[in-house]
């Protein structure tokens, strides 16, 4: 096993890595190779942009100070992050507060555009990229490590530069009384796994429980509106923790391009999910009712979303993966275009695009340059068609990664939330040719 993926075999909470010998890691690495090359997934960094990056993470909190003079200074707000126990790099932040008729909700972003910029050759790298590949305990990244899991990464009681979007929520309706997006300084206050937050959810006496439980309970609302609205929600047991995150950057990422289409009127990468033909939403129905204790209500089949949604939420476990398979098979794949014209079916938004993740997606990370300069790209088309076909490549790249670890022995669920690790001794292994 590379370095790379030995970096990268993050273990679950109370759980070690999945143990395999030195032979079948030979095969995993084989196969990941032919994999690169069919989908054409650039692994090792240029030497040149490993270069750009390191330059880019020297003296850097003498030039945070010096951008606190044009940026705002959030450092004295309370402001944590959530990402799983094996994140290698924290993109995003939360601050909260109450007021009588609203919520003011911050969701604070790492400014890679700050570092990763069009003149840049980490930006080159980038379009060739356009995502990060996560294959089970092995992950090809957009950025360079270097730098993403450094200045760009949101960690505690560091100063970071954030692009910063400030949301003010009626109470009553959860509309935007007020949208505003600009660079800041934040300064984390913790860092905290999905599990912990669960845990200081229940916890009255636990540090950030008062302010986790108001993003909770406004997360908790918008979920509900969505649903109302006809969002499609396809996993509807999700933890209180993975709802706060889910939410709050659904509502964020809208913002934005609420922001760019009505008050701007500029291109952007908007997220474009058609939906359906009529035919192919029966067609799914009616393999869900037929599954085996499963049925859909009467009032909600005049819309499908509702009826999966409502169908979901009473179903037995055993059957989640079978109605989710039946709904994904006749949906279009959502793309990138410059256009938000017909808009994301199965989140029912008119417009939509990606903001909260400019690490792992070329998307959010135009998104970035064009909130920050108003200058739109003048190959955005073709950028646009890039990140939608290197998306398609990395989930077909994985799905037949995590096939070939069925075929081995190896459960992909297993090998993805524990990680691995290669004993000289099969006798050691778990799992072995």
């Amino acid at each position: 096993m590379s370095d790379n993926a030995q970096a990268e075999a993050g273990t679950a909470e109370g759980q070690g890595p999945v143990k395999i010998d030195e032979e079948l890691a030979r095969h995993l690495e084989n196969k990941r190779e032919d994999l690169f090359e069919k989908f054409d997934i650039r692994d090792e960094f240029p030497p040149e942009v490993i270069q750009e990056a390191e330059e880019r993470t020297e003296g850097v909190q003498q030039e945070i100070q010096d951008e606190l003079e044009e940026r705002e200074d959030l450092r004295d707000l309370t402001t944590w992050t959530t990402d799983p126990i094996d994140a290698q790099d924290f993109d995003d932040a939360l601050s909260i507060r109450e007021n009588e008729d609203s919520y003011t909700l911050w969701v604070h972003i790492a400014d890679v555009t700050h570092y990763v910029h069009p003149e840049s050759k980490m930006w080159e790298e980038a379009v060739q990229r356009s995502n990060t590949v996560y294959l089970p305990a092995y992950t090809m990244h957009m950025l360079p490590p270097t730098l993403a899991e450094t200045v760009c990464s949101l960690v505690p009681n560091e100063d970071r530069l954030a692009h910063t979007v400030e949301m003010e929520l009626d109470k009553e309706n959860l509309g935007y009384e007020e949208i505003d997006i600009y660079k800041s300084v934040i300064e984390s206050d913790e860092r905290l796994t999905y599990s912990q937050a669960e845990q200081r959810l229940d916890d009255p006496d636990a540090d950030l429980h008062e302010e986790n439980q108001m993003v909770f309970e406004l997360a908790d609302q918008l979920h509900e509106q969505r649903k109302e609205d006809g969002s499609l929600v396809l996993n509807p047991r999700r933890d209180r923790a993975h709802t706060i995150i889910e939410e709050c950057m659904l509502k964020a990422n809208k913002a934005v391009t609420h922001e760019l289409m009505w008050n701007r009127g500029v291109e952007a990468m908007y997220r474009v999910h058609p939906q359906p033909t009529p035919d192919e939403w029966d067609k799914a129905l009616v393999e869900i009712q037929d599954l085996d204790g499963v049925s859909i209500p009467g009032s909600s089949w005049d819309d499908p979303r509702k009826a999966v949604n409502a169908t979901l939420e009473d179903a037995p476990a055993r059957q989640l993966d079978k109605i989710q398979w039946a709904v994904m098979k006749v949906m279009p794949r959502a793309k990138y275009m410059s256009d938000p014209f017909g808009g994301h079916h199965a989140l029912n938004f008119d417009i939509y695009g990606h903001f909260t993740s400019p690490i792992r997606r070329l998307s959010d990370l135009i998104n970035h340059w064009i909130v920050y300069t108003n200058d739109v790209p003048e190959d955005l088309q073709a950028l646009c068609s890039r990140a939608s076909d290197k998306q398609k490549d990395a989930e077909t790249c994985e799905r037949e990664y995590k096939d070939f670890l069925t075929e081995v022995g190896l459960d992909p669920n297993a090998v993805n939330n524990r990680g691995l690790e290669v004993v000289e001794d099969a006798e050691d292994a778990d799992h072995t040719v």
